[in-house]
């Protein structure tokens, strides 16, 4: 027996005596989220027992390595025919290829599989194979880039996409596209964005364009992405961030005009900045209160005495020399005067001021430009010659050849010497077409001219002897010289004149017209306006102001002219400078200014370091709109009707007892949003008697000169009514006007009418017109109708005595009154007493 089981041992091991065979390595391919793996070779196991049962079968394959997702099955145990198959999904995304082990077993001796014998190890690799499952994606949704106008670019900017999957074919991105329709850019399989063709910023400064992008696999991104384009100007240099129109509602205050403006320079660093800011202002002294008040009223407010004398007013019922003069403006520039060397205007004697000595002022604004021609005539502003006979230019200021000449001639009964006559100044304002105000001091012999406030020496004067004194009249006129009717030769033997005065005559005429525009021209008799009273003048309410100066401490040198027209300031450092610029500001502090626009000027200079002027800044121009105030209305009442005797008119008739002025406007406050009332001044106001003028030494408007007192009133009288003007208050003016008398001496019409208006800022608003109509009785009808009254008479009314008290005396007035009529008036002045009766 154990002969025999040591012989089946033997011939059992003779049996299975070979390992299964392999190759020695594998390539395989798996396609991502399937399980099959393409083998390269195919794997089969061979072994030379076969066909011994058992030992020459392939029972199984084993697959070394826990990492690997990989499992080996037999499919035929006979042929040693096999298959690898994934374990589970396989994600490309994750792992690429795998490298693993495998072996192959016989099945043994028998069905136990004992004695089982396995193959060499053979190496395995295993690549993933991708499909297309993404998308490209973009980096980011939106991309920004910027071109300068006027370029090509080869490329702006580079858009780029990405895509999740893992093989070079869909992973990578082979195309991209602009999905845009009609747009000047191109894009290359690379991402890069070019213009096409050059970009204009001002037809159009931003673009917006949407680009897809492709993968190899020709799948499409999900989602495209939005460029956009920037267009950038042509970088000149210049203020940027500033407003053309600044809008400025009057009562605001001060308003900045360039709160965000700045200075691209298109450079590094500069070393020096300089910038000016100038508020061009095309009326005479605009702003100045030129609309507002007459020069004459504004040297009163300014501290100036009582003396001066209007040439140029507004037109009125008794000022009305003016009337026939072309206004340089519109309504609110009637203060200035356009000669075209055709108009001149004379000067009535009772306006001339006939006490200038040594000492008076003149005071004007002008605007003059070049004369015509090589040899250009003298241009007279204001003149005083003979009315009649002779041609003596006693005083006169004209311009010849843009040469400011001042000529003042004394006479024989002042000197009988060589003494300074003519005065000469050669200056650019006088022909620069610009307004600009001039005062000539006189302090014989010394004349003194002041433009815009500064003061100017005459670079020439010239002697002349002193002319004969004679009885001849003076006639004063603005525009034009007054030439007398006598041939010059006459006048030459009679007078000692100088040969510019002798001129053919023949008759009377104007001469020398000026061209130009004139406002404001003054005569002040023996006074000399102060350097203070000049400089008031000036000082305008309307101009430029830099808010919170202090804060430039000394970065940025500043100066502010006078006039408040003119700013300039200097600096180191750009960014100061932008600073400094946003400061400036616009203010208008008057109570109604004049609407429109006011002309901004900007211009700029700019040094570089090592250069003197390494780029040029254009000037630019911006307007402040000033918009339209509220307007006051001036209404004024009282009775219209007034009946009273002839005989009562004697004594004088108090016409205006009853009178009350009411001039308000009515305005928004801006902090509170609440309405508000405004008081205002008057500047004049006229009685005017319509129909027939007042016959002269028989009927007068009578205003008593202590009316006046304490007030900033004057008045002029004339046949045909009375002027009060002067800037004052309502009260003041209606005070006056009350105590205005018509008297007459001589029996009249039986109606008398007188009309009365009133105007501030010198006739820019005016009143309505009252009419006050005097029904004057005559003989019988007094009787008739003081009978009529008194039936039947009802009462008695005794009025209680009235006390006027002044420094000097009082009055008492006792009125007896019977119905409606005054029987008995008695005064009692200085203890002496007045009785009136009236004759019934």
């Amino acid at each position: 027996m154990l002969l025999a089981l040591g012989l089946s041992c033997v011939r059992a091991h003779r049996v299975n005596k070979h390992k299964p065979w392999i190759e020695s390595s594998y390539h395989g391919v798996i396609t991502e989220n399937s399980d099959v793996v393409l083998l390269d070779p195919p794997l089969v196991a061979l072994d030379k027992d076969a066909p011994v049962p058992y030992a020459g079968e392939i029972c199984g394959f084993h697959v070394h390595g826990l990492s690997a997702p990989f499992e080996a099955v037999v499919l035929n145990r006979t042929s040693g025919e096999g298959r690898l198959r994934a374990r589970g999904p396989i994600d490309c995304e994750r792992q690429r290829e795998f490298t693993f082990i495998i072996q192959a077993r016989d099945c043994g001796t028998g069905p136990e599989g004992h004695g089982e014998k396995r193959s060499h190890k053979a190496v395995v690799h295993v690549e993933v194979g991708d499909v297309n499952e993404f998308s490209p994606v973009f980096g980011q949704l939106e991309y920004h880039g910027s071109v300068t106008e006027g370029k090509v670019y080869d490329s702006i900017l580079q858009v780029q996409a990405s895509d999740q999957d893992c093989s070079p074919q869909y992973s990578q991105i082979c195309n991209y596209q602009i999905t845009s329709q009609d747009t000047a850019f191109a894009i290359d399989r690379n991402g890069n964005i070019r213009n096409t063709a050059s970009l204009n910023f001002d037809k159009k400064s931003h673009y917006k364009i949407h680009v897809t992008a492709f993968d190899c696999g020709q799948k499409r991104a999900a989602q495209d992405a939005v460029v956009h384009i920037h267009v950038q100007p042509i970088c000149k240099p210049g203020w940027q961030g500033w407003s053309k129109l600044i809008d400025y509602e009057p009562g605001t205050g001060s308003k900045l005009l360039f709160p965000k403006m700045h200075l691209e320079t298109c450079v590094g660093w500069v070393s020096w900045i300089r910038t000016t800011v100038e508020l061009e202002t095309s009326g005479a002294g605009r702003g100045c209160d030129r609309q507002s008040h007459s020069e004459r009223a504004l040297q009163k407010l300014c501290g100036a005495s009582s003396g001066s004398t209007d040439l140029l007013p507004a037109p009125s019922g008794v000022f009305n020399w003016t009337a026939t003069l072309v206004a340089d403006g519109g309504r609110d520039s009637d203060l200035s005067y356009r000669f075209d060397g055709r108009q001149a205007a004379k000067i009535p004697d009772w306006v001339v001021p006939q006490n200038l000595t040594d000492q008076f002022t003149i005071t004007t604004w002008m605007k003059h430009g070049p004369s015509p021609g090589q040899r250009a005539e003298k241009e007279t502003l204001l003149c005083n010659s003979d009315k009649t006979e002779m041609n003596r230019h006693h005083y006169s200021l004209y311009v010849h050849n843009c040469r400011l000449v001042f000529l003042l001639r004394t006479d024989y009964t002042q000197t009988d010497s060589f003494r300074p006559a003519e005065f000469h100044w050669k200056l650019e304002q006088i022909c620069d077409k610009e307004w600009h105000y001039y005062v000539i001091s006189v302090d014989f012999p010394v004349v003194t001219l002041y433009v815009d406030g500064v003061t100017y020496d005459p670079y020439l004067v010239t002697d002349d002897w002193p002319i004969h004194s004679s009885q001849i009249d003076l006639q004063l006129t603005v525009g034009a010289c007054w030439q007398g009717a006598r041939n010059w030769i006459e006048a030459s033997l009679h007078s000692n004149t100088s040969h510019t005065e002798q001129r053919d005559a023949g008759n009377s005429k104007f001469t020398q017209y000026f061209r130009g525009s004139l406002s404001g021209l003054t005569i002040r008799s023996g006074k000399i306006a102060s350097q203070k009273i000049i400089s008031c003048l000036q000082t305008c309410k309307e101009g430029l102001d830099i808010t919170s100066p202090e804060s430039l401490r000394q970065r940025i040198k500043f100066h502010l002219n006078p006039a408040q027209s003119l700013v300039v300031m200097e600096g180191e450092d750009l960014e100061q400078m932008n600073a400094a610029l946003r400061k400036v500001s616009y203010i208008n502090s008057r109570q109604f200014p004049t609407k429109g626009a006011r002309h901004l000027r900007i211009s700029t200079a700019v040094q570089c370091f090592g250069e003197d002027v390494c780029i040029s800044v254009p000037d630019i121009e911006a307007v402040v709109m000033v918009m339209q105030p509220s307007e006051p209305r001036i209404i004024i009442t009282g009775a219209e009707h007034l009946t009273v005797p002839a005989s009562n008119l004697a004594l004088g008739l108090s016409l205006f007892r009853d009178l009350h002025i009411i001039s308000t406007v009515t305005n928004t406050d801006h902090r509170s949003g609440a309405l508000k009332e405004i008081a205002h001044n008057l500047d004049y106001c006229d009685i005017m008697v319509l129909g027939e003028e007042l016959r002269a030494g028989l009927e007068s408007l009578e205003l008593h000169h202590s009316a006046l007192l304490g007030k900033h009133l004057e008045y002029a009288n004339s046949s045909t009514g009375m002027s009060i003007y002067g800037v004052d208050s309502i009260s003041h003016y209606t005070e006056v006007i009350r105590q205005v008398r018509y008297q007459s001496r001589q029996a009249v019409d039986s109606v008398r009418t007188f009309r009365l208006t009133c105007s501030e800022l010198n006739g820019r608003y005016t009143s309505d017109q009252y009419m006050l109509q005097v029904n004057i009785l005559h003989g019988e009808e007094a009787f008739e109708h003081v009978n009529h009254a008194m039936a039947p008479p009802k009462y008695m009314q005794i009025i209680h005595p009235t006390v006027t008290e002044s420094n000097s005396y009082k009055t008492f007035i006792i009125i007896i009154n019977v119905g409606n009529i005054s029987l008995l008036h008695i005064f009692f002045g200085n203890c002496e007493p007045f009785f009136f009766f009236r004759i019934l």
